[in-house]
């Protein structure tokens, strides 16, 4: 009875990933569809799975073209210059357009990753990534700000360190997330 338990859990174990994984990405890919499908639907009476999914991609693909024009730039311009001026728009807005940037934008900030020795009397060290390397603007020269992911979580903590307590890994940052993220048990490759 203890071995066919066994062999239930390494089943449980091969198969929740990929489920937890499909059945997320089948609501996202859901959720995204009905925004265009019902409309439609409710419009021209037909159902048509997975307009929704092609009309965004094709919408975002189109905005990205226009939003390279010189037509479109002054638009984007103006549109930023006003949310940046807005008291509490200002803050949501800026902060959301860089983390954005951050990841997909042209300035990626997630690119270096690095270990911090965070506590020398036990030789504890974290993963990071650098996102500003010279803090001297604001009054801290010789420190970095590194920001550290938590792990199964979205979110992190960004620490301002001293230059010299940050030292390079030889490591893509995409593993080096993925590693984090994953509480130290994906294997680097």
């Amino acid at each position: 009875m203890k071995r066919l338990f066994t062999y239930f859990l390494q089943g449980l174990l091969l198969l929740a990933p990929l489920a937890v994984t499909l059945y997320s990405v089948f609501l996202f890919f859901d959720f995204v569809d009905r925004l265009v499908r019902d409309p439609l639907e409710a419009y021209f009476k037909t159902n048509l799975p997975g307009i929704g999914v092609l009309f965004l991609f094709v919408f975002l693909t189109f905005l990205g073209l226009i939003g390279e024009t010189m037509i479109a730039k002054p638009f984007i311009n103006l549109t930023s210059k006003i949310l940046n001026r807005a008291p509490l728009i200002k803050v949501v807005y800026s902060s959301i357009k860089d983390l954005f940037s951050a990841f997909v934008g042209k300035e990626k900030k997630f690119n270096k990753a690095v270990v911090v020795c965070v506590n020398k009397a036990d030789n504890i060290w974290r993963v990071g990534f650098i996102t500003q390397k010279d803090l001297a603007d604001i009054g801290l020269a010789g420190m970095v700000a590194v920001y550290f992911p938590f792990s199964y979580a979205l979110t992190g903590e960004l620490l301002l360190v001293p230059a010299e307590s940050v030292k390079p890994l030889d490591l893509p940052s995409s593993e080096a997330m993925k590693f984090v993220v994953s509480g130290g048990v994906t294997r680097v490759n």
